[in-house]
């Protein structure tokens, strides 16, 4: 059976398909250490000796780019590129999260996500979530993220589908 790590890895590529979306953010090593520079908490990690089960990856980001994301103006890849490394931060980006099949439904990705958004509550104005979903377990997830840290959460439309009005937005 493959390591835990490869098959996490195997599961992004599955839910994702970043290497053919050009919109998406490909994250590599480099990504990674931008992120934790940007945050330590925005790279969140779950294992057993086995290795990695679940993977959650947060881009804390201002309210204009956020804004801007979800009316479909930015990219995810230009998200994360047009963000300053150094905040203030009032907005987060629900990257992704990955669980094992067999570790689901065990709330490890919520758990780990709630833990970052605190963190970088302590430490940045964060008012609000956005996320982008592919699967609707990925929206209910976040959903549920937003009910339970009560902060609004702005969707961009789901993968895969385009809009031309752009939402708006509460002061």
């Amino acid at each position: 059976m493959p390591d835990n790590y490869a098959r996490l890895l195997r599961l992004a590529d599955e839910v994702f398909a970043v290497r053919t979306d050009p919109e998406q953010l490909n994250v590599d090593e480099a990504v990674l250490q931008r992120l934790r520079r940007m945050h330590p908490a925005s790279v969140q990690e779950e294992a057993t000796t086995d290795g990695p089960v679940a993977w959650v990856l947060l881009i804390p980001t201002t309210a204009a780019l956020m804004q801007r994301f979800v009316a479909e103006r930015i990219t995810e890849r230009e998200l994360y590129e047009r963000t300053p490394e150094h905040g203030p931060f009032e907005a987060v980006y629900l990257c992704s999260g990955l669980v094992l099949p067999e570790w689901r439904r065990r709330g490890i990705a919520g758990r780990l996500a709630v833990r970052a958004i605190g963190a970088m509550q302590r430490d940045h104005p964060i008012r609000a979530l956005c996320s982008w979903a592919f699967t609707p377990e990925g929206l209910a997830a976040a959903r549920a993220l937003a009910r339970h840290c009560g902060l609004p959460l702005h969707e961009r439309p789901p993968h895969g589908t385009r809009h031309d009005a752009p939402p708006t937005f509460a002061p």
